[in-house]
């Protein structure tokens, strides 16, 4: 049977912890800081993880993760 691809940008985003959970960035702190508070971007720079109900889906694009 042959090898799995990882999806490229995927493991460029993502990483897998030995809980088996996915850690992932926070959305919206690329760009116009300037309008947004310093504890809203203080709690963006903190780590996120995968939601379960997309755990499926994610688990297929990091194969090896």
């Amino acid at each position: 049977m042959p090898k799995i691809k990882t999806h490229s940008s995927s493991k460029k985003r993502l990483s897998t912890l030995k809980s088996g959970k996915v850690k992932r960035n926070v959305a919206n702190r690329a760009h116009k800081l300037t309008g947004k508070s310093s504890k809203r971007k203080m709690a963006l720079k903190q780590d996120a993880f995968v939601d379960s109900a997309n755990m499926k889906a994610v688990k297929k694009l990091l194969p090896y993760g």
